[in-house]
């Protein structure tokens, strides 16, 4: 019998070895965006996100003649050239579209927006303006370009973007990237359109995913990696893990106490 201890601890550490190497995914399972064969020809022009209901934009008109612009912002005249950034953009004129897919701006009062690119909707403004202003030029971006990123990456959360133009892979770098639990293969991207809420799968492994439509992202996106086998066993485990642990210690001592 006083093989048995000898041999309750080989079994043990071949079982926790047994489990290390069942639980490392491969390299097939871990690379981002193995070569293949496709061909890339991912257009961000395809796939620009549009205005939609709710979302809060900052508009600015500018001239030459600053003074004819006054009407047009307003809150221009609390801005002083002693401002800083921060606050120079926290003071600028920001509009939400409307159910009906409006903004109401000072003189030209109700303007549709939503469905049109920001660029699109610059031009729309800055020929709605001409009949009021020489040249005027339209500084117009999103203040609520928001990306949530979720599930196994090393810090979930969400991200206001500088910019409309944003890659999955991009809102995954802000995010810490994927930890090594996550899986890669089964990327989930939440969007919302019109009020319905659509899923769709992404496979960073994939070369492929560069050509997806749904590769550059659009306000209010949500991202969210699920975690692989090995992680959702040990989750089944939980807070019984450390007991777990303590009870085969303690029978480990007890039959090496016995044996002896």
């Amino acid at each position: 019998m006083r093989f048995l201890p000898k041999y309750g601890i080989s079994l043990a550490l071949f079982i926790a070895v047994l489990m290390t190497f069942i639980s490392c995914g491969s390299r097939k399972q871990m690379v981002y965006l193995q070569q293949d064969s496709t061909q890339i020809n991912t257009l961000y022009e395809q796939y620009v996100p549009k205005i939609q209901i709710n979302d809060i934009l900052t508009v600015v008109v500018t001239a030459a003649d600053p003074k004819v612009t006054a009407p047009f912002n307003p809150v221009s005249s609390m801005m002083s050239n002693n401002l800083s950034q921060s606050v120079d953009m926290a003071l600028r004129p920001t509009y939400t579209v409307d159910g009906q897919g409006d903004i109401t701006l000072p003189m030209l009062g109700k303007v549709h927006v939503a469905g049109l690119t920001r660029v699109q909707a610059i031009e729309k403004l800055r020929v709605d303006l001409s009949q009021y202003i020489k040249d005027p030029g339209v500084n117009m971006n999103f203040n609520n370009f928001r990306i949530s990123v979720l599930g196994e990456v090393a810090r979930p959360g969400s991200f206001i973007m500088p910019t409309e133009r944003v890659t999955v892979l991009e809102a995954l770098g802000m995010a810490g990237d994927l930890t090594i639990r996550g899986v890669r293969e089964r990327v989930m991207l939440i969007r919302e359109v019109d009020g319905q809420k659509t899923m769709h799968r992404l496979d960073l492994t994939k070369q492929n995913t560069l050509n997806s439509p749904y590769y550059y992202l659009a306000q209010n996106d949500v991202i969210y990696v699920e975690p692989n086998k090995a992680q959702i066993n040990n989750s089944k485990l939980g807070a019984n893990t450390n007991i777990i642990i303590s009870i085969a210690s303690l029978l480990i001592t007890v039959i090496s106490v016995l044996t002896r």
